[in-house]
């Protein structure tokens, strides 16, 4: 009887990268990144851009997952954001649907965060559009603590988004072996919540 080779799922090599927070605090929001894409226990890179303004500079936009996935993601959210001008949660919320019900777009192994003056979203493949009702959502393999520790300066701290952003960054690639500390932030101006 032939040998099978079979790898457990939970033992093949996979890509991991990044981590993305968005924290919306005191008049601003600001959404940052760390650069570092992994592929099994090796670090390929440390300083890839996961952050991206689009449509003019009115939206930051950052994502988790594979890279190549990603940025399909971004072409098609930024058609929709087209489709429907100055409406960031339909153009949303469509990508959302698409990315469910697509055949090829249900394989995409990534997740989005879009932000402008007045919404972050969540966007996923399973058809999700989450608003988080404190203004703080991480993403990624380090998003998690990124969130927590995010949480925790927004109650007690007076720092800025943007600082909440960096200093929750670097807390999460203390902790998480796919994060490093090479962070990009952007942030702009915000009249939501």
């Amino acid at each position: 009887m032939p040998r099978r080779d079979f790898t457990p799922p939970d033992n093949r090599k996979r890509w991991r990268s990044t981590t993305v927070l968005a924290v919306r605090h005191a008049g601003t929001v600001a959404l940052g990144g760390d650069g570092q894409v992994t592929y099994g226990e090796s670090i390929l890179k440390s300083d890839t851009r996961k952050v991206r303004r689009v449509l003019e500079g009115k939206v930051l936009v950052g994502f988790a997952g594979s890279t190549a996935d990603a940025f399909t993601l971004l072409e098609r959210f930024e058609a929709k954001a087209k489709d429907y001008p100055g409406n960031v949660a339909r153009a949303a919320t469509e990508l959302a649907r698409d990315w469910r019900t697509d055949r090829v777009l249900r394989r995409l192994e990534a997740l989005m965060l879009v932000v402008n003056e007045e919404h972050t979203f969540l966007v996923t493949g399973q058809g999700d559009v989450v608003q988080p009702t404190d203004g703080v959502i991480g993403i990624g393999s380090g998003g998690q603590y990124a969130m927590s520790a995010a949480r925790g300066l927004v109650r007690h701290s007076s720092l800025s988004a943007a600082e909440i952003v960096r200093e929750s960054l670097t807390i999460a690639s203390e902790i998480d072996v796919y994060t490093n500390d090479n962070l990009m932030i952007e942030e702009m101006p915000s009249t939501g919540d």
